[in-house]
């Protein structure tokens, strides 16, 4: 149900955005056509009556119109562009009282406006008032021999003619945007339908996968997308599959490191229930062996727990600002006893003194397993040699040993859980397979990366490279 909806909303979303991207063009080219139509429109009429307000203003000052209203070429010119243009002129003269009037409603009143008064001031006004559909004008009346203003001539001209044409050109656009809106929304339909049908047909893969064959892989390629999106989910898929290969291994793995004490433990104590008076000096070996065996699975268990914690995200590091060349000195001191008894010389070397944000117990940890490997895979006699130094960016750790070395088809693998180069030996010496994973998990919290070189039979070297400071995310 919830990927029906999924899929329902998916074109419907698609369906709205194609008809939007369709329709919201041709409103705007509607808007825009009839703005620019009237802009224009207006524009045109404005130059023209102003024009022909100029001409008629010159002949006004000509004929001396001003003192002589009775001047029958003027009143005719004044009826003519008032009745050509559909307006109203008004002649004002120096005193601000009109003594012409087209319409004959204002002839002898007094006009103080806005218009008339900058008029006087020698300026031409000219502005269109949409609200009422009016072009209005004040054209001032000036004598070109003294300059002297001898009154104002007042254009009011309608523009019903203008927006009759308007009117009609916003009808015909809209009806052509309505027939472009049905066009669109088909389209966009059919179009979302068609988009939609390859997510359809993914849904129904993701349910078989799911439901019937594991080992089947997603491919739509109906669209670079899609075929984007299923190469993508197959890698992601493969990746889950990998883990999950990778956590039963693990769990396998667990199970039978831990289930391996418990059973020497359970042969060593039946052996003691079998057997009647049995001597103390035998009581003492088996209890030794059982002893050695819990100590052996209490390891594990702390080493497990160790790695759990290494697996959660670097928000869970306790960071503090901590002398590197101190830490190794005391993990040096603190392993220092297992060398002795082999014998093997234990070496540190400080190239510089070296401070870098860190958390010390995890990093201590990795450290500590590195020279404690080193150390219980060496030979009798041997050496550990440990150096430290560092540039602006990172500090280096190098733990060098002359031990038995690692086989090469191995390296890749030695940070695996559990993983043993010879198992028998490593039981041997007490090791759990879990240390290096440890070490590489708490370097890579640090955002830092390390790296083995070996040859079989003459030893190791690991190298760790942290950033003196720390770098925030997830590792």
């Amino acid at each position: 149900m919830k990927k029906l909806k999924f899929i329902h909303s998916l074109k419907f979303r698609l369906f709205l955005l194609i008809a939007l991207i369709g329709i919201l063009p041709s409103i705007v080219l509607r808007v825009g056509i009839l703005t620019t139509y009237e802009n224009r429109a207006v524009s045109n009429r404005s130059i023209d009556i102003l024009s022909q307000a100029k001409i008629l203003a010159n002949q006004v000052v000509t004929y001396n119109y001003l003192a002589d209203l009775s001047e029958e070429v003027i009143n005719v010119q004044l009826d003519q562009i008032s009745n050509i243009y559909d307006g109203r002129l008004m002649i004002i003269n120096s005193h601000f009282q009109i003594v012409k009037d087209t319409y004959g409603i204002d002839t002898g009143k007094t006009i103080i406006s806005e218009e008339v008064v900058k008029s006087f001031q020698g300026e031409e006004i000219s502005k269109y008032d949409p609200d009422s559909r009016y072009i209005e004008m004040a054209v001032p009346l000036k004598n070109n021999d003294t300059q002297e203003l001898l009154g104002v001539m007042l254009v009011s001209v309608s523009t019903d003619s203008i927006m009759m044409n308007y009117d009609y050109l916003k009808k015909n656009l809209q009806i052509i945007e309505m027939v472009n809106a049905v066009i669109i929304v088909a389209l966009a339909l059919f179009w979302a339908r068609r988009l939609v049908r390859p997510f359809k047909k993914m849904t129904k893969s993701l349910e078989e996968i799911q439901a019937e064959d594991e080992d089947e892989e997603l491919m739509i390629s109906d669209y670079t997308e899609t075929e984007a999106i299923s190469d993508a989910f197959n890698e992601m898929l493969g990746r889950m599959r990998g883990i999950d290969d990778s956590r039963q291994e693990f769990v396998s793995n667990v199970s039978h490191e831990l289930k391996t004490p418990l059973t020497s433990m359970k042969v060593l104590a039946d052996s003691l229930l079998g057997q009647e008076d049995v001597p103390v000096e035998l009581y003492k070996e088996f209890m030794s062996d059982i002893a050695e065996e819990i100590e052996r699975e209490n390891k594990i268990i702390n080493d497990l727990l160790s790695l759990v914690k290494m697996d959660k995200a670097a928000g869970g590091l306790n960071i503090s600002v901590v002398n590197i060349n101190e830490l190794l000195e005391m993990i040096m001191k603190r392993l220092r006893p297992i060398a002795e008894k082999q014998n093997i010389e234990l070496v540190l070397e400080s190239f510089r003194p070296v401070s870098a944000e860190i958390d010390e117990v995890k990093l201590s940890l990795a450290l500590n397993n590195l020279v404690e490997n080193a150390i219980k895979y060496n030979r009798k006699d041997g050496w550990v040699h440990v150096s430290l130094n560092a540039d602006h960016k990172y500090f280096f750790v190098r733990v060098e040993d002359s031990g038995i070395g690692i086989p090469e088809e191995y390296l890749e693998h030695i940070y695996e859980r559990f993983f043993r180069v010879d198992k028998s030996h490593s039981r041997e010496i007490g090791g759990t397979g879990l240390g290096l994973a440890i070490t590489r998990n708490a370097v890579l919290m640090h955002r830092g990366a390390i790296k083995a070189h070996s040859k079989e039979g003459e030893g190791t070297v690991f190298t760790v490279r942290i950033p003196l400071n720390y770098i925030g995310g997830i590792a």
